[in-house]
């Protein structure tokens, strides 16, 4: 992939005509940076980042990250001999660790007691494992057979797990299995659970990713991802739907919050059948997309957000399946099916 990713290859392909025509979004930058996104939000593509000896550190899909404490980026995958891969800043492989997560899917970083913990949602395993930061497992939440919906382990595929941070509650999105939201206390004993996959707004079509919005400190709630229906979806923390958040188009991933902003990966766009269509999108406090990195520009009729689609002559993304955005408001993309590629590091401009 990175082959492609110079202004000189791509203009000897198409043609600089064809470039700025299509691609309103790309532009260049001192010596053929490539620079995407839209708005206040624009990104240089960090080529090379992160990538590693696939002989010693090989990756499968990479499929989620966080910035821990001390401010190093741990990504979980489904690559047995290497879990985690536990970089710094400029990209150098830190510490791998993790054998045994063939469905390592969705990853949450939480706070307690002064020490970093996380929950890992495998979803071969039907389980989530809360561990520290060395990968030592601290306690499993199997199938929640609790709620009456699940019959056996098979039924409960999660995708992601979200923690409030008033009061250590975990909530779990079962977005490969019944698609249930399931809510348990710091200590994993079950509280309650909604939802379910079907047609309403108070369902779900693969609600893939959750997160605890604590942007209004008066009113938290948490937005649930309802990819197939292009959307998130806005529930109290006891589970009544609030509203929803369209992104048409948008085959969004999880919801990730910094500041005031709210990020997230699109898989795909226009069509789940589409391959190779992601994007980035990035959403204001009042929950307006006001940029799209590798997607096409984020445009408003009669105040509804029209449908967006891949935007992206360079293909810098195939697939991606999550953000990590650290704490120079730089944003790291780690992909699903993607070759076997390593993340991507997008530089804050």
């Amino acid at each position: 992939m990175n082959e492609y990713l110079t202004r000189r290859n791509f203009l000897k392909i198409t043609g600089i005509t064809t470039a700025i025509a299509s691609f309103p979004e790309v532009s260049f930058g001192k010596n053929d940076e490539i620079i995407i996104g839209h708005n206040s939000h624009k990104y240089r593509v960090k080529t090379g980042w992160g990538v590693l000896d696939s002989g010693k550190n090989p990756v499968n899909d990479c499929h989620e990250m966080v910035e821990d404490a001390k401010g190093r980026l741990i990504m979980l995958g489904n690559e047995t001999k290497n879990n985690v891969l536990i970089y710094d800043k400029s990209g150098k492989l830190l510490e791998t660790w993790g054998n045994s997560y063939p469905g390592g899917h969705g990853l949450t970083l939480l706070n307690e007691g002064g020490e970093q913990f996380l929950l890992i949602c495998d979803t071969d395993r039907n389980q989530v494992i809360k561990t520290d930061l060395k990968g030592k497992e601290i306690f499993k939440i199997e199938y929640p057979k609790e709620t009456g919906k699940y019959d056996y382990p098979g039924q409960f595929k999660p995708t992601e797990s979200a923690v409030n941070p008033a009061n250590g509650d975990i909530y779990i999105t079962d977005g490969y299995g019944l698609n249930y939201v399931i809510q348990y206390d710091s200590k994993g004993k079950y509280i309650r659970h909604w939802g379910g996959g079907g047609d309403g707004v108070d369902k779900f079509k693969c609600n893939h990713g959750v997160v605890v919005d604590t942007r209004n400190k008066q009113n938290p709630m948490l937005i649930v991802t309802s990819r197939i229906e292009n959307c998130w979806k806005r529930f109290t923390l006891d589970g009544k739907y609030l509203s929803t958040i369209a992104l048409p188009g948008t085959y969004i991933c999880r919801p990730v919050i910094k500041g005031e902003n709210l990020y997230g990966a699109a898989f795909r766009s226009t069509s789940d059948s589409y391959p190779n269509s992601g994007y980035i999108t990035i959403l204001d406090k009042n929950d307006r997309v006001v940029s799209t990195p590798g997607g096409s520009e984020p445009i408003y009729q009669n105040n509804q957000l029209q449908e967006q689609r891949k935007q992206d002559p360079f293909n810098v993304f195939l697939h991606p399946h999550d953000v990590c955005i650290d704490s120079d408001d730089n944003i790291y993309v780690p992909q699903w099916a993607s070759r076997k590629t390593y993340p991507i590091k997008l530089e804050r401009v």
